[in-house]
């Protein structure tokens, strides 16, 4: 007797927007769907490149959750496989937890497809490692509140900003001055550089450099209201560091340290 038939739906990153940022193995996913629910406003149209001809596009901008949801119930009762397509990465703001928990109470099988995040192409579009030795080790994602979600307590801007390090602001275009007010009252100087992104990786991305004194009037300037991430950080303008892991005096499972630089790194206190 054979199997009942079971679906299965698949969250793809598509990545910032370009098309060939998607991975491989999104591309295969989507070339296997029988149904492909995609973002039309922030996903580029090439990415349907890879669909078959006679998959079912759904443009997920006209849909509730609970149509969306009718999609993956009729997927269970079909057998059919869905290629729900999210912008950028999955598991940073894209709703995606909810659907999880529904397919798992329809019973229907799921799978995510990582993406590349946008504030990974903004940064390589601006050329800076976010992370500099000696400069800056973290980085904190998180957008301002007071916005359609409430931000919980101590995760505003301004906390954040405390810690001084990279910070990659999404979601706040609207409110640039409410912006500019947290991240001064976080302790950032007001000399500290920014990365202003707007559509980064699409033809009419815009990707410009300002400082926290500057970002108010750089957002109006070019006129940004939305789908644009800001990049905050002395990283972003850091030079004259050095990573000890390519450091002569450091020593791994496959290269041995030089005796005086070693000696060298750890008159600073750092470890071999």
């Amino acid at each position: 007797m054979a199997d009942a038939p079971t679906g299965k739906v698949t969250f793809v990153g598509a990545g910032p927007g370009a098309a060939d940022l998607l991975t491989l193995r999104a591309a295969r996913v989507i070339a296997e769907a029988d149904v492909v629910v995609w973002a039309a406003s922030l996903v580029q149209a090439e990415v349907l490149d890879h669909a078959r001809e006679d998959a079912e596009i759904l443009d997920s901008a006209t849909m509730s959750l609970e149509d969306v949801v009718a999609v993956y119930e009729r997927a269970l009762s079909q057998g059919l496989r869905v290629a729900r397509i999210h912008s950028g990465d999955p598991s940073l703001w894209g709703g995606t937890q909810e659907q999880l928990d529904r397919c798992a109470e329809l019973g229907i099988a799921t799978e995510i497809v990582p993406g590349v995040s946008s504030f990974s192409a903004v940064a390589a579009l601006a050329q800076r490692e976010l992370t500099i030795p000696e400069v800056a080790q973290s980085v904190v994602l998180t957008r301002l509140g007071g916005g359609k979600t409430p931000m919980p307590p101590g995760e505003e801007v301004r906390e954040f900003a405390r810690h001084g390090t990279t910070m990659a602001v999404f979601l706040s275009a609207a409110r640039s001055g409410q912006l500019v007010r947290e991240l001064l009252e976080g302790g950032y100087p007001t000399g500290t550089p920014v990365v202003v992104a707007y559509q980064a990786t699409w033809p009419e991305e815009l990707v410009v450099k300002c400082t926290i004194g500057t970002l108010e009037e750089t957002v109006k300037e070019h006129k940004l209201w939305k789908h644009t991430l800001f990049l905050v950080g002395p990283a972003l303008d850091a030079s004259g560091t050095r990573s000890h892991l390519y450091h002569p005096g450091h020593f791994h499972g496959y290269r041995k340290a030089d005796p005086k630089a070693r000696r060298a790194l750890r008159s600073k206190g750092a470890s071999t």
